[in-house]
C-alpha cells in the first residue's frame, strides 16, 4: 500500500527524520539524490534508530552501537542479529510516497 509521507524539502540530507504514517514510526533520509525510508527501531532494544549518526548507506543506533544498511536493512554490527525494516520509496515530482509492505528486515506491524 503507497502512501504519501512527505516534500522532498521536508527530508534531510545526512541525518533521518521520522514521520508516523499508519502507526508506523518511519524514518527517511536523503542519499545523493535517492531517498530511502527504513523503521526507526532498532531490532536490538527498540531504541530510536533515526537519532543515530548516518553514514553514507548505514546507520549507527546511539544507543549501543549496532549498524545497519538502510538500504537493505542487513546487520553490520553487533549487538543487533536482526535485520530492520525499510521500505520501497517513489518520488513523483517534490512529492514522496512509501510502500508500506517492508522490502527487508522483519514486518514493522503488530507486536514487532
Amino acid at each position: 500500500m503507497w502512501i504519501e509521507v512527505a516534500t522532498l524539502e521536508e527530508i534531510p540530507v545526512g541525518s533521518a527524520k521520522v514521520f508516523q504514517v499508519e502507526g508506523r514510526a518511519i524514518a527517511l533520509t536523503r542519499v545523493g539524490d535517492q531517498v530511502f525510508a527504513f523503521g526507526d527501531v532498532c531490532t536490538h532494544d527498540g531504541g530510536p534508530l533515526a537519532e543515530g549518526k548516518l553514514e553514507g548507506y548505514v546507520i549507527q543506533c546511539p544507543r549501543h552501537g549496532a549498524r545497519f544498511d538502510i538500504r537493505t536493512g542487513r546487520v553490520l554490527r553487533l549487538p543487533a542479529v536482526v535485520p530492520i525494516p525499510v521500505y520501497e520509496v517513489r518520488v513523483e515530482g517534490d512529492r514522496v510516497w512509501v510502500n508500506l509492505e517492508p522490502e527487508g528486515g522483519y514486518s514493522s506491524g503488530g507486536s514487532g
